[in-house]
Order: structure tokens, then sequence, then C-alpha cells
């Protein structure tokens, strides 16, 4: 079955309302007020987080009823959106500044119309973190080789970093002994033994890395120095970020890593004052917002990094009105 195909029987089928109540979204149309978020693996950030603005729009916007998907994330996302599936998705920055430059993973297989994408705004600040064993004796980068290492799920913002840090640091996929999960799964094995490192972009604190760290000794390994640096100079929409010892339980050492964007996309197409609306109440309404990373969604920050993606009409109007625009 195709992407596409198994996304239109996800979505009938399967669309889980914010609320967990199940919810036919936008089955037999294209457009109108039913809409559909695309987010991530049920064990990451995408999903509840999701869930909840999802809620908050439906909730506060006359008209709209906003359901949810769980996916592959960022990449699939970005196709998805593409292909109609999914009228609102969550994406990092940079999958989405790939997406439209048909670059990366969209060089082979670029979407369809790459120059309709729009960004409403940002959620909060992604880190990519690389958790290891401590019985591995994993302390850097380059000490994967040979190990048993989850580089995320297929089509996922995770899957597209840890290649490019791979890559930065010289290792490719036949260094590794290469597992695919959501970081869920992947903390399970963690735990199991099965796995002796995983990647994984989630906001920090990330409660399943707390979940393994409190049955088994981790390390959080450095991504830093000179690979790093060059991977931040090559892609701007990669940051640097500090993780603090004492984050996790029986990490006491602090550990630099990489950092993006979680943001919001929708499609040129999409009525001006329904993407105006959206943004909005994403902004004004996020005190709501319960999950651990709601606090980051802010005004000050929604517009960082925006790469080649063009701010929607709808959502720019909201910025110039809150005087974030020049």
């Amino acid at each position: 079955m195709s992407t596409g195909a198994r996304s239109r029987r996800l979505l009938c089928v399967f669309a889980v309302t914010a609320a967990g109540a199940v919810a036919l979204a936008g089955c037999n149309a294209s457009g109108g007020n039913n809409l559909t978020l695309a987010t991530g693996s049920t064990g990451g950030t995408y999903y509840p987080l999701g869930g909840e603005i999802a809620q908050l729009w439906s909730n506060n916007i006359e008209d709209v009823n906003v359901s949810t998907q769980a996916s592959g994330a960022s990449v699939e996302n970005m196709q998805l959106l593409d292909q109609g599936e999914n009228e609102v998705v969550m994406a990092i920055n940079g999958v989405a500044a790939s997406a439209v430059e048909s670059t990366g993973d969209f060089e082979d297989e670029s979407l369809s119309e790459p120059g309709e994408v729009r960004m409403l705004g940002n959620v909060y600040g992604e880190v990519l973190q690389l958790v290891a064993t401590e019985e591995s004796g994993i302390e850097s980068v380059e000490d994967l080789e040979g190990h048993r290492v989850d580089v995320g799920p297929a089509g996922s913002g995770t899957e597209v970093a840890a290649r490019q840090v791979l890559d930065a640091y010289g290792l490719g996929s036949g260094d590794i002994e290469e597992d695919q999960s959501d970081f869920g799964d992947a903390a399970n094995k963690l735990s199991d033994g099965q796995l002796d490192a995983a990647f994984a972009i989630l906001a920090a604190p990330a409660a399943s890395i707390q979940e393994v760290a409190t049955s088994t000794d981790i390390t959080l390994v450095d991504i830093s120095g000179e690979p790093a640096e060059q991977l931040m100079a090559d892609d701007e929409s990669y940051g640097s970020l500090e993780i603090e010892g004492g984050t996790y339980e029986g990490v006491d050492e602090s550990a630099t890593t990489l950092t993006n964007w979680a943001t919001m996309y929708v499609k040129s197409d999409m009525d001006e004052d329904l993407a105006y609306n959206l943004t909005k109440e994403m902004y004004e309404g996020a005190d709501d917002i319960e999950h651990d990373v709601g606090e980051q969604v802010q005004l000050d920050t929604a517009i960082d990094s925006p790469g080649p993606v063009e701010l929607h009409p709808g959502a720019e109007r909201y910025y110039e009105e809150e005087g974030e625009l020049d």
C-alpha cells in the first residue's frame, strides 16, 4: 500500500481528535473547516503536543474542527501536506527547507508543489539528543562505530538529522548496526540492552529519556566540535544548545548538541482568515497547553529561522498586528 493510501486510510478511519475521540475529518472534502493535523509517532513530542494544539483550535475558533493523525513525522508530513492529505502539519524547519528547495530527502522525490508550502509559526525548540547506555562505553559520535544505533523512524526529522551527524563525523550506515524505531520503542530497547545508543529529536527534558534513565545508566553524547560547527555552517536551520547536567537522573555532566525548530506548515491556498485565526490562537492560547513544552510556544520566537519558506499571508497579518515584522 502506498504512503498516500495508508495516510488516507488512517485519516478517514482512524483520525484521532485532540480529545482522544475518533473523528472523521474532511474525508470527503477538500478544505473547509474540518482540518487534520499530521503530527508524529505516539512515542514522541509531536503527537501529544499536536493533540493539545488541535483541541485549542477546535475549542476557540468558530466553525473549526481539528483532528490529529499520528505519522512518521517531518519528512512524511511534508509529503502529506503536498499530497493534500493533511491541511496542517508539524515539521522540523530544516526538513521543510529541504522540501521547498528539493534537496536532501526530497532531491530524488521532490514535492509536486514545493513553492506552495507556507509557514504559520514555530512551536518549540527541537533538541537532537544522542543517548547511549553507560555500559556501551560510547562517549563521542565517533564511538558509535560498530555499535547498535537507532537513527529514528524512516522519514522522520530524527533520521534526517542523525544521518547528517553521522556523515559529518565520517560515519556511514555501514559503520553502525542500524535500527529504526520511534523513540518510545528505542527507549525500551535501550533499557533491555537491545541497543547501545539512539538518536532522538525531542524537547528537553524528554519523558521517554527520563524513563530510560530511571532503569538504566545512560550518557548524553556531545555533538560538538569542528564537525558540528561545519554542519551548522552548511545548514543554517541548526543551532547549538547545552543540555545541563541533572536534566536526566544520573546524568551529571552537561552535553552540547544541535537544535532546530518544530514549526507549523500549511499550503498557500488555505483561506487567509483561517490561517490568521490558527496562528493567533496558537500563541494567544498557549497558556492553556499543559504539555511540558507548552511554555515554549511564544510569539517572540514564532518566526525565528524561517529559511526559504514564506509566511502564509494570514500568519503574516497577525505578526504585523503584533509588531513582530518590520
